[in-house]
């Protein structure tokens, strides 16, 4: 999930200041500063995640954790140089359970969660970590049948998924990276509702060697120095990468939300004096892949006894999708006529 390929000068525009009012939502902007050898994206997810956390209608707290999770994997898919799937799944123990967050390139996305209300009524703290639990996070990469399948698996021991998509990088790709991210309610128009938000930063030098974590401090690290600590976990010491960190370590949740403050200057606050540079927006949207011919397909997979068990009193075959809530009904006459036919 890395930025492929390393910016020269000349790539994309030189970041100037953009006024509040330019803000754009349901975008993924990437961008790059030379100076500091980083590439990164930033997101904005406004309506198109609203749309699928107003759908479920979950309890609040579950709508943060997904929204989180559909705000990371649409950050993270858009970085798909391919046509094909990458899908982001949890599963815990914790008051919830599982978070499933479809994302088809190049721009559509779909989430879904499921949780325990006695759990979640009497779980003592709502945060992210608090509510998953233990068990894992598994990030999939799909580029169709001829390929094969790439899966990364993080074991989820009561951190959140910003820590959890730092741990999957360190360990999977091995690419010094930094993500902020953040999703609540905001009030605009007298109306209440969801925004997500997040930025990466990658470290992409040149050379190979300043990539590298050291493998012992310097001898005259000073006793509880960063060098002894190493708070980001990486363990990578270059200057660059250490002000890039730091710098993406600033930005605050409500900077992330603001629907007045637009992406790109958002990243002139933070990498004005570096000369960062911003490559062409992804525009995304929130798009269930369920249809009647997929659900057709699925029900000729089970067999003339599940089909009939599943017949409702009004006679019909009821299906509804659980990512968009979206009902289909079949003729059970006609569903063992497709089947026949075949």
């Amino acid at each position: 999930m890395s930025e492929a390929g390393r910016p020269g000068a000349e790539d994309g525009a030189p970041l100037l200041y953009i006024p509040s009012a330019e803000a754009g939502d349901d975008r993924v902007v990437p961008f790059a500063v030379p100076a500091l050898d980083i590439r990164g994206r930033v997101i904005r997810l406004g309506e198109a995640l609203n749309l699928v956390l107003d759908r479920h209608a979950y309890p609040d707290a579950v709508s943060r954790v997904l929204g989180e999770a559909a705000t990371l994997t649409v950050l993270l898919g858009t970085a798909l140089k391919f046509e094909g799937r990458f899908q982001l799944q949890t599963k815990t123990d914790g008051a919830i359970s599982m978070l499933v967050v479809d994302f088809t390139a190049p721009d559509q996305f779909r989430a879904v969660a499921r949780f325990d209300a006695e759990k979640l009524a009497a779980a003592p703290q709502t945060g992210t970590a608090a509510l998953l639990g233990h068990g894992h996070l598994a990030m999939t990469v799909d580029q169709g049948a001829e390929m094969s399948r790439y899966q990364g698996v993080v074991a989820l021991e009561g951190q959140g998924l910003e820590e959890a998509a730092h741990q999957y990088f360190r360990q999977s790709e091995q690419i010094p990276t930094r993500i902020r991210l953040a999703v609540g309610e905001v009030v605009t128009g007298g109306r209440r509702h969801w925004r997500g938000g997040a930025l990466m930063v990658q470290f992409m030098p040149q050379s190979a060697d300043r990539m590298r974590a050291a493998d012992l401090p310097p001898g005259d690290a000073p006793e509880g120095s960063d060098y002894l600590t190493d708070v980001d976990g990486d363990g990578v010491r270059d200057d660059s990468w250490i002000e890039a960190r730091s710098l993406v370590g600033t930005i605050e949740d409500h900077e992330l939300l603001d629907p007045a403050l637009a992406s790109e200057s958002l990243l002139y606050r933070l990498f004005h004096e570096r000369g960062a540079r911003v490559f062409e927006a992804q525009a995304v949207h929130e798009e269930c892949r369920c249809s009647r011919e997929r659900i057709m397909g699925m029900l000729k997979g089970f067999s003339p006894k599940d089909r009939h068990d599943m017949i409702a009193d009004d006679g019909q075959i009821g299906i509804t999708c659980e990512f968009c809530s979206r009902r289909y009904e079949f003729d059970p006459a006609a569903v063992e006529a497709e089947v026949g036919a075949e």
